[in-house]
């Protein structure tokens, strides 16, 4: 077992809650792109200091 997993499942807060980790040993596909209609359907919002690298997907609502 990596030792950063280790590390990490040891974590708990103060009230005893717990953490899950579940490593993923799969290589993901770079460059690849977004459908511009799949794009324009989601609501992202950027966030203030790097929104290239961090933003939020926020649900549609559907009322």
């Amino acid at each position: 077992m990596p030792l950063v997993k280790q590390l990490i499942e040891r974590t708990q807060t103060r009230t005893g809650l717990q953490v899950t980790v579940d490593i993923i040993d799969r290589v993901y596909e770079t460059g690849r792109k977004a459908a511009l209609d799949l794009k324009a359907s989601l609501r992202i919002v950027a966030d203030a200091l790097l929104p290239p690298w961090n933003y939020t997907i926020l649900p549609n609502s559907t009322a």
